[in-house]
C-alpha cells in the first residue's frame, strides 16, 4: 500500500507532502521540505498545531483523558510503582529488573551529597531570593563542581543520577538554609521520597519520624509529574539541548521555564487564590459566580486544562491521595476547608460541568503539598524534581536521534521594509 500523502496548491502547482501516523492512530503532516520546496512556511503562534518531535516516551490524549509513561497508564503506574522506578523507565526505556533498580538505588545514594563548597553559594543570595531562581543557578553551578567524564556511557549513567540526587538534596539545603538551620545530609538508610522528607523536616529538636503515608503521597505527587509531553518546559530543553550545551545547562532552563505561573506555578496560585478568599471572607458560590462571569477578570485556579478536554486523569489519582492525607493527618486548616467546599460546589455546578472545568492536578497538588508541610514558595521546586526525569528522558531522545537538528523556528517579518539610515542631526 502506497504511504499516504496530504496536498498542497499554491500559485496553481500542486505539492505533496508525507502523512505521517503514529503507533495511538495520531497524524501529522511531514513539513519538513516545505519552505525549500514551496517558499512557504507556516505560521502557528505557540505551537498548538505543531509536532516538534516523533518520541516514544510519553502518550496523551486531551479528549479522552489519556495519559501514559512508556505505553503504561499513570494509574498504573501511581499505584503500583515508586519514583525512582518510573524515573529509569522514563529515562532508561523499560521497567526495570530487581538487579537493575538496586544498582540505581546504589548510585543515588552515592552521588546524594552536595559539594561542600557549593554551601558558600547558598549564603550569598539575597534572603528573598525566590527557590526556583535559586535553584537554577545552583543547577548550572553543577557543570563546574562536576564536569563530565571522557567515557560517554559512564558519563550520562553518573551524570544523570548526579541530576536526580542532588537536585533533592539542593532542594532541601535551600529551605533549611533560607530559615537559617543546620542543614540535614541525605541517609543511605532511607528511600528517594523519605529522604527528601527528613532532609527538609528533620531538627535536633524535634526528629522527623517518617510516615509512610505521606512518604507515599510525595512518590504518587512526583510520579504524576515526571512528565508530560511537549509542554513548555519540555521544549525548552529540547530546544536548549539541540545546541549540545551540556546536561547540567540544559535542565536549567528547563527550571527557568517551569518557573513561569502559567506552568509550573499554576499549584502555588491555587494556595494563592485560597488565600484571598479567606482574607476577603467571601462565600465559595460567590467566587464561582465570579469565574463564571466573562467581564469579571477573576480567574480561578486549579480548574480545566490546556490540553485535557475531560477529567485530567493526574487529579484524579492526587485527588484519592489528597483524602488520605487530610485524613491521616487530621489537620484543620482553614484554606483546606475552603478547598474542599471550592471543589464540592463545581464539581456540581452546569457551567463548571459543561465547559469541562474540572479540578485539575494543581489543585489537589497543592492541597496536598500544603497537608505535609511544604512552603508555598517552595511548590514550584517541588515540580521540577518530579518533572527532572521527563526533561533527562526527552533530552536524551533528543542527542541520541541522528536526524536531530539544532532549533531554529522561522518567523513572518511584519516591520518596516528597507529604511534609510538618517544621522543623530537630521532626525526630528
Amino acid at each position: 500500500m502506497a504511504a499516504e500523502h496530504v496536498k498542497i496548491i499554491f500559485e496553481g502547482k500542486t505539492y505533496e507532502f508525507p502523512l505521517i501516523v503514529g503507533t495511538e492512530g495520531e497524524k501529522a503532516v511531514d513539513i519538513s521540505k516545505l519552505r525549500q520546496r514551496t517558499g512557504l512556511i507556516t505560521l502557528d503562534p505557540g505551537f498548538v498545531n505543531t509536532g516538534s518531535c516523533k518520541s516514544d516516551i510519553t502518550f496523551m490524549n486531551g479528549e479522552k483523558g489519556i495519559l501514559r509513561y512508556r505505553g503504561i497508564p499513570i494509574e498504573e503506574l501511581a499505584e503500583h510503582s515508586s519514583f525512582r522506578e518510573t524515573a529509569f523507565l522514563l529515562i532508561r526505556g523499560i521497567l526495570p529488573t530487581q538487579k537493575q533498580i538496586n544498582r540505581f538505588s546504589v548510585l543515588l545514594n552515592d552521588h546524594s551529597l552536595v559539594h561542600e563548597d557549593m554551601r558558600d553559594f547558598y549564603g550569598n543570595f539575597p534572603r528573598a531570593s525566590h527557590p526556583m531562581g535559586i535553584l537554577s543557578s545552583m543547577v548550572s553551578a553543577l557543570r563546574s563542581f562536576y564536569p563530565y567524564l571522557e567515557d560517554v556511557e559512564e558519563e550520562i549513567d553518573i551524570t544523570v543520577t548526579r541530576l536526580l540526587s542532588k537536585v533533592r538534596t539542593m532542594a532541601a539545603m535551600s529551605y533549611k538554609m533560607s530559615r537559617g538551620h543546620r542543614v540535614v545530609y541525605p541517609r543511605p538508610d532511607l528511600s528517594y521520597c523519605a529522604n527528601f522528607l527528613n532532609m527538609m523536616f528533620d531538627s535536633p529538636v524535634k526528629p522527623y519520624e517518617i510516615d509512610e503515608e505521606i512518604v507515599r503521597a510525595l512518590d504518587v505527587f512526583w510520579i504524576l509529574h515526571a512528565d508530560h509531553e511537549q509542554n513548555c518546559s519540555t521544549s525548552a530543553v529540547r530546544i536548549v539541548g539541540s545546541a549540545m550545551v551540556n546536561l547540567y545547562s540544559t535542565i536549567s532552563a528547563g527550571i527557568a521555564a517551569l518557573w513561569g505561573p502559567l506552568h509550573g506555578g499554576a499549584n502555588q496560585a491555587v494556595i494563592g487564590m485560597l488565600s484571598e478568599i479567606l482574607k476577603e471572607g467571601t462565600t465559595v458560590k460567590q467566587i464561582v459566580e465570579r469565574a463564571k462571569d466573562k467581564n469579571n477578570p477573576f480567574r480561578m485556579f486549579g480548574f480545566g486544562h490546556r490540553v485535557y478536554k475531560t477529567y485530567d486523569p493526574r487529579a484524579k489519582i492526587m485527588k484519592k491521595m489528597c483524602d488520605i492525607v487530610l485524613s491521616r493527618l487530621k489537620l484543620s486548616d482553614p484554606l483546606l476547608d475552603i478547598a474542599k467546599e471550592l471543589e464540592e460546589v463545581a464539581l456540581k455546578d452546569d457551567y463548571f460541568i459543561e465547559h469541562n472545568l474540572y479540578p485539575n492536578v494543581d489543585f489537589y497538588s497543592g492541597i496536598v503539598l500544603r497537608a505535609i508541610g511544604i512552603p508555598t514558595k517552595m511548590f514550584t521546586v517541588m515540580f521540577a524534581i518530579g518533572r527532572l526525569p521527563g526533561w533527562i528522558a526527552q533530552w536524551k531522545e533528543s542527542i541520541d536521534d541522528p536526524s536531530s537538528k539544532i532549533s531554529r523556528p522561522r518567523q513572518i517579518y511584519i516591520g518596516p521594509r528597507q529604511t534609510k539610515y538618517v544621522p543623530i542631526e537630521e532626525r526630528e
